[in-house]
């Protein structure tokens, strides 16, 4: 009794069994060196070489700088130093009282910052995308990032003619029968005024890139919360969060990396030495110290330790992020 056929096999042909090359069989793929990468997308890469320059000139370069930690350095003299002096400077900083009350200072405003200012922009944005009238959604947009284009000089003189004895908030003060309040004077009211001005200035710029990241999530799954009986809010906790939170850990890192590097301009702009209790930072001490006293060499050690906590800041947070959540920056 002869075979049958198979239905591949042409009338006349022998069935022969057809191979199929196995998972040892696939064709090596030619690995692309860097300089094949530079001469295909040579255009590509031109667009960084502005950011790289900016980065080595104005970051990188300087931190050669830091030696002088370690050195006396007098103005006018050897740019890197005179003389050895090993930890002095660092030294004299640690037993200084003033430089851990400006340390103080930096932790609590830094934080309050970070408390209030991260998760306003999600909050904010979550709104937002609820709303459904197109031209009230542009508006708010429109009207919550247009002060983060301002000039940090344009907001501090905002904020000192609405808090200034003659300013808008004291005659509405004195409207309803209260004294006027001296904000810019009393150490008590520095931080809210700061937080609330970071808040301000900052939440619609944040707002914009939580609203891209909204626009990512599949619309399916809020089909499939809602039949699974999920009403808003539940929508939000289970789909809406959980797509963006990507997005919500990589901002955090990048916040934690400035937690240190509170606002220079606008606290220099906005305090005086009523208010140096509350808000004197590390930032502004090494000013006056460095820039205005010309002790450079105690400034650069100052600053050292500061650029060292913010780095390992970052690090935890970007270990801790990549560990717990599975996000991170590298």
């Amino acid at each position: 009794m002869s075979t049958p056929r198979t239905l591949d096999a042409p009338p006349g042909t022998r069935d022969t069994q057809v191979r199929r090359p196995g998972r040892g069989h696939r064709p090596r793929r030619q690995r692309l060196t860097w300089r094949r990468a530079v001469r295909r997308d040579w255009r590509l890469y031109t667009l960084v070489i502005a950011p790289l320059v900016f980065f080595a000139v104005f970051r990188y370069l300087p931190m050669i700088g830091n030696v002088i930690a370690f050195r006396r350095y007098e103005p006018g003299g050897n740019l890197f130093g005179e003389e050895w002096v090993g930890l002095h400077y660092f030294q004299l900083f640690i037993h200084d009282p003033t430089f851990w009350q400006v340390f103080t200072n930096t932790l609590i405003l830094g934080g309050l910052t970070l408390l209030f200012t991260f998760p306003a922009p999600i909050i904010l944005a979550l709104l937002l995308n609820e709303v459904r009238a197109s031209g009230l959604k542009r508006f708010v947009q429109s009207i919550s990032y247009l002060p983060h284009f301002l000039s940090i000089v344009v907001v501090a003189a905002i904020i000192m003619q609405l808090l200034s004895d003659n300013g808008v908030v004291n005659q509405g003060l004195h409207a309803v029968g209260h004294a006027p309040i001296t904000f810019l004077q009393q150490p008590g009211w520095f931080r809210q005024i700061y937080v609330s001005s970071e808040v301000w200035q900052t939440v619609g710029w944040g707002t914009i890139l939580y609203l891209a990241a909204l626009t990512t999530i599949d619309g399916q799954l809020y089909e499939q919360a809602r039949i699974d009986g999920a009403n808003r809010w539940q929508q939000t906790w289970h789909v809406t969060l959980p797509g963006i939170r990507p997005t919500m850990m990589t901002l955090l890192i990048l916040n934690i990396g400035t937690f240190m590097a509170v606002g220079f301009e606008k606290i220099l702009l906005l305090y005086n030495p009523l208010t140096y209790p509350t808000a004197d930072v590390i930032s502004t001490y090494l000013y006056r110290v460095g820039v205005v006293s010309g002790s450079f060499s105690y400034a650069a050690a100052i600053g050292l330790f500061d650029s060292v906590i913010g780095l390992v800041l970052v690090v935890s947070a970007n270990y801790l992020s990549r560990r717990l959540v599975g996000a991170s920056l590298w």
